[in-house]
């Protein structure tokens, strides 16, 4: 479930573009991005509405990450704010 947020877009920890990746590139990219930054940290995913869209924000819940806020740019692109979980132990 998506939540309001204290933390802008613009203040994302990390922004990553990744509008002219394809399935199943596009979670590869959000998940390496995801593992090198630390748990809280927030990384905004420009997107392209549909699969990419669909696919990155179940994989990343699946993996216990938070999906912020998802964001609809008018372009036909989506912006999601992910924070990053805590590592498992």
């Amino acid at each position: 479930m998506m939540q309001q947020t204290d933390t802008p877009l613009s203040e994302a920890t990390r922004n990553l573009d990744i509008t002219s990746d394809v399935c199943p590139i596009t979670f590869v990219r959000t998940r390496l991005a995801l593992d090198d930054m630390e748990a809280g940290q927030t990384l905004a995913v420009r997107l392209m509405e549909g699969m990419p869209l669909r696919n990155v924000k179940r994989s990343a819940g699946a993996l216990g990450h938070e999906i912020v806020t998802q964001t609809d740019n008018g372009d036909g692109t989506f912006t999601l704010l992910i924070r990053k979980c805590r590592v498992p132990a």
